[in-house]
């Protein structure tokens, strides 16, 4: 049985470029049980929110019998938690450090953003940058009370080109494991997140393959989201996704429903049923 449900998607209501309907109609064809939007919150991208809220409302009665549709926010870790308060959940992403830029600088913008941001503070030292945004990135719980954390370790965006880091190095894997074990210890699951493998962004999901036999070590638990821009990538990596977990020892993926009790509720999904 394929993996059915994806809670990290965006439509053109932030930065995706299929809409919300599109999504909805791509996830009843690939036979979808539960479909979560996460438009963007944060200081670069962000929705008019309650127009996002209308529509979502309006497919979730639409196609009410067809799937389950929760509205989420993907929130970013230095913006306002109560903008939305009326989500049905939150990820909790870290893109930007807590730093004072005349525009935001993500550090998944682009290359020349990434070295901006290295070369401006921190001196052109990575790994400070690196540790500086585990440090933030440890705080998303606290400071969002977010439903999961997304993709981990997004610092590592454009290391596959500009090999800033050595992921093995000791300096950049103590403040990522700081991190995780803390963000562990407050019951919070992390996404595996198939979005830059399903673009050839990226070899490696997040977090990648030492992080997620570290996250297993800890007790820690996942779901696994497409982070789909374009409907035609909403299961996008799910079964390299699926094999990637299994591999770093995990026997089950969550899912995120009101299904039966009509309260938001984690749902266990064996690994080897799918």
């Amino acid at each position: 049985m394929p993996l059915l449900a994806n809670y990290h998607t965006h439509t053109t209501f932030c930065d995706g470029t299929s809409t919300a309907e599109e999504q909805v109609q791509q996830a009843i064809r690939l036979g979808f049980r539960h479909l979560g939007f996460s438009g963007h919150m944060d200081p670069d991208i962000h929705m008019v929110i309650q127009d996002y809220y209308k529509e979502i409302r309006r497919l979730r009665d639409k196609y009410s019998g067809q799937i389950e549709i929760l509205c989420g926010v993907e929130l970013d870790n230095i913006y306002d938690p109560h903008c939305a308060d009326e989500a049905d959940y939150l990820i909790g992403s870290t893109h930007f450090l807590d730093v004072e830029t005349e525009v935001p600088m993500s550090v998944d913008n682009s290359e020349e953003i990434m070295a901006e941001l290295c070369r401006r503070f921190y001196g052109g030292d990575y790994y400070a940058l690196a540790k500086d945004y585990y440090d933030l990135e440890a705080r998303v719980y606290d400071r969002l009370h977010c439903t999961f954390v997304g993709h981990f370790d997004l610092v590592t965006r454009f290391n596959d080109s500009m090999h800033f880091l050595d992921e093995d190095d000791p300096r950049y894997r103590k403040p990522a494991l700081e991190a995780m074990e803390y963000l562990v210890s407050e019951g919070v699951p992390f996404e595996i997140n198939c979005g830059a493998v399903n673009r050839n962004r990226k070899k490696e999901f997040y977090p990648n393959t030492f992080l997620l036999k570290a996250l297993r070590g800890f007790g820690g638990e996942i779901l696994i989201n497409s982070d789909a821009h374009h409907h035609s990538l909403l299961d996008g990596a799910f079964d390299k996704a699926v094999q990637k977990a299994i591999e770093c020892g995990f026997t089950h993926t969550n899912i995120l429903t009101k299904q039966g009790s009509g309260v938001l509720h984690w749902k266990q999904l064996p690994l080897d049923a799918i």
